[in-house]
């Protein structure tokens, strides 16, 4: 299942694959560039952890909830586009091992998401 924010990032509550949503991306038009993280870095839920540059606009993207990153999709690095082509799919941005799954709690359900667009 995912759960989303409201700055458009999306967490898997069971894998910790994080990404942008679809309305995030669209927003952002053809991104060109993404600054990964290190694997193995502590973060705090609302800390920058991505930064992605569109032909348009740059963005960052926050941590939905806090704990370490245990993966990073290199593949985006390679394929910028992909975020575009598959936000909340194969566009996945890091894989992040929680330390306090209650966190998922404050977060919203896809149509809560929905709503608020």
């Amino acid at each position: 299942m995912k759960k989303y924010t409201k700055t458009h990032e999306w967490i898997d509550t069971e894998t910790g694959k994080v990404g942008v949503s679809n309305y995030a991306q669209e927003q952002l038009g053809d991104i060109v560039y993404v600054e990964l993280p290190a694997v193995g870095k502590e973060v705090k839920k609302g800390e920058r952890i991505v930064s992605l540059e569109s032909v348009k606009a740059a963005g960052d993207v926050y941590a939905p909830v806090s704990g370490k990153i245990v993966a990073v999709n290199d593949k985006v690095n390679a394929m910028p586009e992909l975020i575009n082509q598959d936000p909340e799919g194969e566009g996945w941005l890091v894989q992040i091992e929680m330390s306090n799954p209650a966190e998922l709690d404050e977060l919203l359900t896809e149509d809560e998401y929905k709503a608020t667009l």
